[in-house]
């Protein structure tokens, strides 16, 4: 990857999907976790069972609640509305995910930190209301500046207000951000409407003509790449 933003001041992430693994939403791969667990089930069936699961948890957590918990916690609320009779099943899912997303996070969380001697770092994501109880769990809160959590702030991206609030609170401004993330439709878009630049984390499997929304915008494969993209 050759092509460059800039030096920024400010780098911004997106959590789900962005910092936890590389470029695939938690929706992809629980649905992977329950076919890994023998679960048959259709991506018709799944997808709306999953978004049943995941919006139960909005605003209903307590803000210092971790990574684990949440996750099992959607485990659970996912494996009811499917139906699962297993009643062990929702522990099983869980630990999957929660093994695969620690281990990235504890290799970003590294990365962060030597991201963090050279720009003022942030994170803008979607989610439950636990934003910083999870950061706190996962190690990677010592080298964020700000992690703006959409169900405190009462948006959610692609709204601009929510990338203008971690601007707020940082004292930043669009012009010296760049926002990395894995949606097209939320990061992507989000960022662009706030005037920040952006650079999107696509799988390294699948995705092989992934065009970034705005020319010569920076498409990543891995989040490591960020360094050389921010060169």
């Amino acid at each position: 990857m050759t092509a460059t933003v800039g030096r920024p001041r400010v780098v911004l992430f997106d959590f789900g999907g962005t910092l936890d693994a590389e470029g695939i939403p938690w929706k992809d791969r629980f649905f992977r976790h329950c076919r890994e667990e023998g679960i048959e089930v259709s991506r018709e069936r799944f997808d709306p069972a999953f978004y049943a699961a995941n919006d139960a948890l909005v605003g209903r957590l307590p803000e210092t609640l971790g990574l684990r918990e949440t996750v099992e916690r959607l485990a659970v609320g996912l494996a009811g509305t499917l139906g699962l009779a297993d009643g062990s099943v929702a522990g099983r899912l869980a630990a999957r995910f929660h093994g695969e997303a620690s281990a990235r996070l504890a290799e970003n969380a590294r990365l962060l930190e030597r991201l963090s001697r050279r720009y003022r770092l942030g994170i803008v994501s979607n989610f439950y209301g636990n934003l910083a109880g999870v950061c706190a769990e996962t190690g990677i809160a010592p080298s964020l500046s700000v992690a703006v959590d959409s169900a405190v702030v009462g948006c959610t991206k692609p709204d601009r207000r929510i990338f203008e609030a971690a601007l707020t609170l940082l004292g930043a401004h669009a012009g010296e951000t760049v926002f990395v993330g894995d949606s097209a439709p939320r990061d992507m878009a989000g960022a662009r409407e706030a005037g920040m630049r952006h650079v999107w984390l696509v799988p390294s499997e699948g995705n092989g003509a992934a065009r970034p929304c705005c020319p010569g915008d920076p498409v990543i494969r891995r989040l490591a790449e960020i360094e050389e993209i921010l060169a």
